[in-house]
């Protein structure tokens, strides 16, 4: 009992923390601008130029490559950008770089863009952050966990070691194997790096005071993960596999010629498989993030709308759906990572598969 009131008042604090990260963010608007929840909530969904750690604004670097202005451009702070300031010529308007000149004024067109070329976009972005982040943390935990199978060889787990292993017993007893088959052990490096990284990504962007990241909430995250998925199928897929996709064998003839009807339903469902894959991991993150802040948002419209009294009043029962939507979103991070790993072990045993024809 002691430790689920513990539990319970730890996740409040993370909430009340995450408020005031919110909080103090907008303050810098004016007290007279009416509060947007639509462009509070994009604005932390999507990626940008610079982290939130509380008050502070991290500013990242940006590196641009504009062929009129001789290649490569930086890198500079994105703080040289901040506000709509021109920098050697550069500004930025919703996260996105256009090239408008020194000292000339911007021109926006009919519906309010700015008209002006932009350059490559290759910064240091928060979900590029998030990616490296990720990617340490992976590093450090399997570089212990190997440490340990190597100097406590034939020995039981113990520590960092005792906390991964049942994991990857996971992926692999109940995940690879049974989709696979005895060709497992080709994809497994990668269903067990595809895993991790999905579920480490989705936990870290769970903790709102650390800048918010939302990696595998990025569609270009997203997409890269399911054509990894989709280029090891195709690649390794065997003759009954292709012949299944070109001439589907067992389907009367008047399905495949003259109008190759079966042949352009297995090619459409052939490529809809990373966008499966994409959409799937994508929408169920961003998601959850949306409805946590939309949660937070009501504090902010009805401090608006009925003065600090209704603010805090609604502040109660967003706390307690915010904690909600948190504790479910702690499953949904590891439900994802299982479901995109699930998958992408069925796609490459269904392209493996060996099967017995009649003759």
């Amino acid at each position: 009992m002691n430790r689920t009131k513990a539990s319970f008042l730890a996740l409040a604090l993370v909430f009340m923390t995450s408020l005031v990260v919110y909080a103090n963010d907008d303050s810098a608007h004016s007290e007279a601008e009416s509060f947007v929840p639509g462009d509070v909530i994009i604005h932390h969904v999507l990626d940008n130029h610079e982290i939130h750690i509380g008050n502070f604004h991290v500013p990242l670097p940006i590196i641009l490559y504009d062929e009129a202005n001789g290649g490569i451009v930086g890198p500079f702070s994105s703080h040289h950008l901040a506000e709509g300031s021109n920098y050697l010529g550069y500004v930025m308007s919703h996260e996105k770089i256009y090239f408008v000149g020194e000292g000339n004024e911007i021109v926006h067109d009919e519906q309010g863009h700015i008209n002006a070329p932009k350059p490559y976009d290759f910064s240091i972005t928060k979900s590029v952050v998030g990616i490296f982040v990720t990617v340490f943390l992976l590093i450090i935990i399997f570089s212990i966990a190997a440490k340990g199978y190597k100097t406590r060889e034939g020995q039981a787990p113990k520590g960092l070691q005792s906390a991964v292993e049942p994991l990857i017993l996971f992926v692999r007893d109940e995940i690879a194997k049974p989709s696979i088959g005895k060709k497992y052990e080709r994809f497994l490096p990668f269903l067990l790096t595809v895993f991790f990284f999905i579920w480490i990504a989705n936990m870290l962007g769970l903790i709102p005071f650390i800048g918010g990241f939302n990696v595998t909430g990025n569609i270009a995250v997203a997409l890269v993960l399911a054509l990894l998925t989709f280029f090891i199928t195709a690649a390794n897929g065997n003759k009954d596999y292709w012949m299944h996709i070109l001439w589907t064998p067992g389907v009367p003839w008047w399905l495949k010629v003259p109008i190759p009807l079966m042949f352009i339903i297995e090619f459409i469902g052939f490529l809809s498989k990373p966008i499966v894959l994409m959409l799937r991991l994508f929408a169920n993150i961003t998601a959850g993030h949306i409805i946590i802040l939309a949660f937070v948002s009501l504090i902010f419209i009805f401090n608006n709308l009925y003065g600090a009294a209704g603010g805090f009043g609604v502040s109660i029962v967003s706390i307690i759906f915010s904690i909600f939507m948190f504790c479910i979103e702690l499953l949904v991070a590891f439900l994802q990572a299982y479901v995109f790993t699930l998958l992408s072990a069925l796609y490459f045993g269904s392209a493996v598969e060996e099967h017995a024809h009649e003759h």
